[in-house]
């Protein structure tokens, strides 16, 4: 299984979310071709609701405990309330880290 498919199975089980989308930024970075090392996370659950920034992203590192175990070296987390996503929230860009 795909790191990135394992991440949406990890999430699912853990958060529930309404919106979820996993998108594998590894080709920004210097790392070997078609690596599963850098992730980027935009997901929106009830569970986020009434929480802080700080607890909605604890919530997310512990469900991928085990990906940041076996090898995922960085994740960029976008989580939000199904309020919040509503509200059309525009997502930032990741920075370009490639060197």
């Amino acid at each position: 299984m795909s790191v990135a498919q394992s991440i949406i199975e990890h999430l699912t089980a853990s958060l529930s979310p309404t919106h979820l989308e996993v998108i594998n930024e590894s080709h920004n970075h210097h790392v070997p071709p078609n690596s599963e090392t850098h992730f980027k996370v935009i997901i929106t659950s009830e569970f986020f609701e009434g929480k802080r920034l700080l607890a909605r992203h604890r919530a997310v590192n512990e469900a991928l405990a085990p990906e940041f175990a076996n090898g995922l070296h960085a994740l960029s987390m976008h989580t939000y309330s199904p309020d919040e996503w509503a509200a059309e929230v525009a997502v930032p860009d990741s920075p370009k880290c490639k060197g």
